[in-house]
């Protein structure tokens, strides 16, 4: 007899790795079980630990913790939790958790910002003003001057 809950964890991770390999990460793989030191449960993105959760309680803080304990125990630069939404069977439609340091160290990495506090950089088309990317080919808003009624 299987175990219940073995079987939806290896589920959700057969899911993530399905995910993965679509959209660029041909290597992401499930990590066998055993391990004297957990490394979490998919390998193949490098410097990334992903850690599956299929479960019907919600413990962000406790899976954080996993994961950054196996983020230690891989020497990975960033620790993930994938962990799926009721209601949808996608993992594209699950959510993904980490620490606020890990988000802005991945915004860093990604040309938003420097990473460092008070840093006063962001990427050529970011607009300030908007709060958001903005869009190179849209017409510049007009002035005070030309939305005054004559």
């Amino acid at each position: 007899m299987t175990n219940p809950n073995k079987t939806k964890g290896s589920s959700a991770e057969r899911a993530v790795v399905d995910h993965l390999r679509a959209h660029g990460w041909p290597h992401a793989e499930r990590r066998l079980a055993g391990a004297t030191k957990d490394r979490g449960d998919i390998a193949g993105v490098p410097g990334v630990v992903i850690e599956v959760k299929n479960c019907t309680r919600t413990e962000l803080a406790a899976w954080l913790a996993e994961a950054e304990v196996e983020r230690a125990n891989d020497g990975a630069d960033y620790a993930a939790v994938w962990h799926k939404r009721r209601g949808k069977a996608n993992a594209a439609d699950w959510f993904v958790t980490m620490s606020g340091s890990t988000f802005t160290a991945l915004l860093a990495a990604a040309g938003y910002g420097s990473g460092q506090p008070d840093a006063d950089t962001y990427p050529a088309d970011y607009d300030l003003a908007l709060a958001q990317p903005g869009d190179p080919t849209a017409p510049a808003a007009p002035t005070t001057e030309e939305t005054r009624p004559r």
